[in-house]
């Protein structure tokens, strides 16, 4: 389902920045889409780090063929070496147990996050081992849709800007928010059209 701003932002974008301006016109009929489970989203982003996409579906399709439901329940009551069988780390059993555990010790709270802000969020996930700011960050534009999000320690966010804005140059950190400032309330937006400059595929998570 299209996110109910979507088409507005698009416009004001659209309006504001000529260097987005092309990309939204070329990719104006697709949009961020979410799907899946607060606990499947984040359990796959930790399966995910550090290794390709195609390792990391490799991984996650032995991950839902050990564990069909993938609930902080059933990470809970599966043997470490169970896990380690799909071919995670000792580490990252580690964590997506870790994430498990803030789910059901009620330290992680889906239901209140409609009411909190984004800040908020990220501090409640980056409380689980293994989960920076990054990740939440995706978590809150792919999963939560969250309209204004900036992640500005995304490479291909950085490598997009750097095509768009200056020449290919990299940009310093300062530099990019302040271009990503203009885009408010709207940067999660403006993000997702400059990914699809590298990669026409929208990405889901």
């Amino acid at each position: 389902m299209i996110p109910a701003y979507w088409n507005q932002a698009s416009d004001e974008l659209a309006q504001r920045d000529p260097a987005l301006a092309p990309l939204i016109v070329r990719h104006r009929h697709e949009s961020l889409k979410s799907r899946g489970d607060p606990f499947a989203t984040l359990a796959r982003s930790i399966v995910g780090q550090q290794i390709s996409v195609k390792a990391s579906e490799s991984v996650w399709q032995r991950f839902l063929a050990a564990l069909p439901a993938p609930t902080p329940e059933a990470v809970a009551a599966a043997a470490p070496e169970q896990l380690r069988a799909c071919g995670l780390s000792q580490r990252k059993v580690e964590y997506i147990r870790d994430l498990a555990g803030h789910f059901l010790e009620g330290r992680i709270h889906p239901a209140t996050w409609t009411d909190m802000d984004d800040e908020a969020i990220i501090a409640e996930l980056t409380d689980v081992r293994g989960i920076g700011r990054w990740t939440a960050e995706m978590f809150l534009i792919f999963n939560l849709m969250r309209p204004d999000v900036l992640p500005l320690d995304d490479i291909g966010l950085q490598r997009a800007m750097a095509l768009r804005y200056n020449g290919g140059e990299a940009l310093p950190r300062k530099e990019l928010r302040t271009i990503g400032e203009s885009w408010r309330p709207w940067r999660s937006v403006a993000t997702w059209y400059l990914w699809r400059a590298l990669d026409p595929e929208p990405v889901e998570y």
